[in-house]
């Protein structure tokens, strides 16, 4: 028997195989971000909601997956029987907008998806939904990039910084004194930083990225 439970698992299970969550997997095909979030998958009372026929054949074909694949996911046993942590996930617009991170740079508020991740040690790493091209050629529109609030930043490493004014960039930490943090853009059309550590709410590096 088909299951409600089912079909919304091989979703989640076909966004996870193309490195995307499952509002990354609806904006690629086109639909709105929130089609495939959990808060639709039920009514407000209750009631099951299923996917569309319109919307699994948009996913299928912006993913060049065949319907026999996706009834393939269908049939994948629960993610009980194959244990991976799920963390947080927004996308990286969202990221500058109020009431998503604590005054520690963890996530917050109730706002935010979950994705499948590697093992990552941090127990408050997260991951954001790169949007645009401003960060090409090293992330792409729909790429997820995790970020890890507790790793130890060192120059060179590719990082995620939100400042006081809530502007959030991702850049490579080019050098980093006690007055002045450089940071050196992805896409050579847009502008590198130089920022004071007065100006900067908080700064994390990115430890893994799907590509």
């Amino acid at each position: 028997m088909l299951r409600h439970a089912d079909i919304w698992r091989a979703i989640d299970l076909l966004a996870e195989k193309n490195g995307l969550s499952p509002s990354g997997l609806a904006r690629r095909a086109g639909l709105d971000p929130t089609t495939f979030n959990r808060s639709k998958r039920s009514t407000a009372d209750g009631k099951q909601r299923w996917p569309s026929t319109e919307s699994v054949a948009k996913i299928l074909e912006a993913t060049g997956s065949s319907f026999a694949a996706f009834v393939a996911l269908i049939d994948t046993q629960p993610a009980a029987a194959m244990p991976q942590r799920r963390i947080p996930v927004i996308g990286f617009a969202q990221a500058g907008s109020a009431g998503y991170f604590d005054d520690a740079g963890y996530p917050s508020g109730s706002g935010w998806d979950e994705v499948g991740s590697p093992e990552i040690e941090d127990p408050h790493a997260y991951a954001l939904e790169i949007s645009g091209d401003s960060m090409e050629p090293v992330y792409r529109d729909g790429d997820v990039i995790i970020v890890a609030p507790g790793a130890q930043v060192r120059r060179g490493d590719r990082v995620v910084v939100r400042t006081r004014g809530g502007e959030v960039m991702a850049k490579s930490l080019a050098r980093q004194t006690a007055t002045r943090i450089e940071l050196v853009s992805f896409n050579p059309a847009y502008g590198s930083r130089t920022l004071t550590p007065t100006e900067i709410d908080w700064m994390a590096r990115i430890v893994w990225a799907s590509q």
